[in-house]
């Protein structure tokens, strides 16, 4: 089968995608753009949102990728710190009301009937920018930041991963997430770059994604582990839509811890296990777990390096825990400073805050960031005891408090979707952890709130835990 985009509506087969955004760009110079502009590109996933990247690569645009979700105001602050000339933007996409964007739709529209600028699309520009990219961290470890990359190293980035997870041009591949993201952009640029097919599906609408995949044959699903559970319970109540994982030979996962029981119920349910993977966006994709080494965040891509070191940065003996180093040609190029300049990054080994360990073959077991919190003389990491929580059968995030007295409280936030009580939990917990772990509070909720990136949102956690009344368990 010839590659395609498959949007809700439409088919385009990837030279036909390339000869619409060869039109666009005739549109855009149109429009005043110029090589080296940077532009911001603030809108939702669609098969516009493919093409309209693609005239922006050829264009050899910086090219400012915002959620399509952000604030307002937000996006004026990016834009502004960047010294973008442009906006490209959805018709409903958060604008102040002095924005003169150009729309997704209209430049779409505008180009029907025009020659193309060119017999081939080319992005050898773009790619020798070292700002090609410009992408915004999750902000779920803090403050938002401007990540400044190189077309070309994302795109050799993107090369050693589908060589490393096989990815073929009779691949169709659905990316079950926000394509202005690390992770839904390095699968939209996959199938560009192999000739796979894409499906561009709703994520935020599984029922309707899983109808997509099973009329166009999907064989590679990409989502978070979010995505995954809600994926299972919504196949749970109707199960004629578990057609749509029919013909999938790899369910990949990223962006999130994965727990090892959702990986025993999908290969339950589909006899495939969701093949975990590490990356960032500062540090681009890492290591991926592949269908013939299914074990943990698997091994790093030739070319880049890994190590877990302890505190003084001595490397430490396989599967001893301690924070992860990367040594990588495909990281960015800095973080964007104030004055919308490029503050350079540190090259050669560099820390990632994150806490794993490698086993004796070298496949990659990420516990969680790097923070640690005292209490009753303890040091803890609470995405550590998130890990041993969740291996036990229980989705939990811990968010710790301050406590004068003890030095910190833990507040257990419990993700039930069957709805059991306080007690209940408190129950399971006082069977799996040890009694200095144990929660000071326990909160169920029926969801926890995700950020834009499907990750658990530790500012919403934060708020939910500390608008709890007290109820110690814990002397």
């Amino acid at each position: 089968m010839t590659g395609a985009v498959f949007g809700a509506e439409s088919a385009q087969t990837w030279p036909e995608v390339e000869r619409q955004a060869l039109r666009v760009v005739a549109v855009l110079r149109e429009r005043g753009l110029a090589p080296g502009d940077r532009v911001v590109f603030k809108a939702g996933n669609s098969a516009a949102w493919v093409t309209v990247l693609l005239a922006l690569m050829h264009a050899e645009a910086s090219v400012l990728l915002v959620d399509h979700r952000e604030q307002a105001a937000e996006t004026r602050r990016m834009a502004q710190r960047a010294g973008a000339r442009l906006v490209v933007a959805d018709y409903d996409a958060p604008l102040l009301p002095d924005e003169d964007p150009l729309f997704l739709y209209d430049l779409i529209v505008d180009a029907i009937g025009r020659e193309p600028v060119a017999a081939d699309l080319d992005v050898t520009g773009w790619a020798a920018r070292p700002d090609g990219l410009i992408m915004w961290t999750s902000g779920s470890t803090g403050t938002p930041k401007g990540v400044v990359k190189s077309g070309g190293a994302f795109l050799r980035n993107l090369e050693r991963n589908a060589d490393q997870v096989g990815h073929t041009a009779t691949d169709v591949l659905l990316p079950l997430l926000p394509f202005p993201h690390q992770y839904g952009l390095s699968m939209v640029l996959i199938a560009w770059l192999r000739r796979c097919s894409l499906v561009v599906a709703p994520y935020t609408r599984l029922d309707r994604a899983l109808v997509q995949a099973a009329g166009t044959g999907v064989t590679v699903v990409d989502a978070t582990p979010s995505t995954y559970l809600s994926m299972l319970n919504i196949i749970g109540k109707r199960p004629a839509l578990a057609g749509g994982l029919a013909s999938a030979r790899m369910l990949c996962a990223g962006a999130a811890p994965l727990d090892s029981g959702l990986v025993h119920r999908y290969v339950e349910r589909f006899g495939l296990p969701l093949l975990d993977s590490y990356g960032s966006t500062e540090y681009a994709n890492i290591s991926f777990a592949t269908p013939d080494n299914p074990v943990a965040c698997g091994r790093a891509m030739p070319g880049i390096a890994l190590r877990v070191v302890d505190e003084d940065g001595v490397p430490v003996a396989a599967r001893q825990v301690g924070e992860i180093e990367v040594d990588t040609p495909d990281g960015l190029t800095g973080h964007l400073g104030e004055d919308g300049s490029t503050v350079p990054a540190p090259t050669g080994w560099v820390r990632t805050g994150d806490l794993g360990y490698l086993d004796e073959r070298d496949n990659l077991v990420v516990l969680g960031r790097k923070f640690a919190v005292t209490r009753m003389g303890y040091t803890l990491y609470p995405e550590i005891i998130e890990r041993r929580v969740a291996d036990a059968g229980c989705a939990v995030k811990v968010v710790p408090l301050p406590d004068e007295r003890r030095g910190a409280q833990l507040v257990f936030v419990v993700e039930d979707p069957d709805g059991h009580d306080e007690a209940h939990w408190r129950s399971f917990l006082a069977e799996v952890l040890p009694t200095f772990e144990q929660p000071n509070r326990v909160v169920v909720v029926e969801r926890f709130p995700l950020n834009r990136n499907g990750k658990p949102d530790r500012a919403r956690l934060e708020v939910v835990a500390a608008d709890t009344a007290a109820e110690p368990v814990l002397a």
